[in-house]
């Protein structure tokens, strides 16, 4: 052992007592994640994931089929987080463990997109203008309903 390893062990062995104990189940895991602050999720949406806080407002492509007000429930959630613990889904989390819901806020368009095409030497040229349409969602809040306790017959 070389004289900086001998410096640092004692700083590593009381670094590494004050770190977090991983939970031994999800529903404990669920528990820790409960009691934090402030959480997160990653879902995905219109086939593309995201990382969603409560109060967000996430800008996706036009649904269609949903009107302003609506609300949507989020089923498909990849992981929930906290700043100290993340539990991950294999491949999703059930819907049954975390709620979170999304509110169509508006319908609304990008920018002016322009699509210039042109061939050299043959005085071609064409210029196409479109704007894309997309969806705002504003998200709810992240629920973690506590596990049903059923009674003892």
């Amino acid at each position: 052992m070389n004289s900086l390893s001998r410096q640092l062990q004692p700083l590593c062995r009381s670094f590494c007592r004050n770190l977090h104990v991983a939970p031994e189940t999800t529903a404990s895991a669920l528990d820790l994640i409960r009691s934090q602050p402030s959480q997160y999720v990653v879902a995905t949406i219109v086939g593309r994931k995201y990382v969603l806080a409560p109060r967000d407002v996430l800008t996706i492509p036009r649904l269609r089929d949903v009107k302003v007000g609506d609300v949507l429930a989020l089923d498909e959630i990849h992981e929930l987080g906290s700043r100290e613990y993340t539990l991950r889904g294999n491949p999703s989390i059930s819907p049954s463990k975390v709620k979170v819901e999304a509110t169509v806020v508006e319908h609304t368009k990008g920018a002016m997109e322009f699509i210039f095409k042109k061939k050299r030497r043959k005085g071609y040229q064409k210029t196409k203008k479109h704007k894309q349409t997309y969806t705002r969602l504003r998200i709810g809040d992240i629920e973690i309903p506590l596990p049903s306790v059923q009674p003892v017959i």
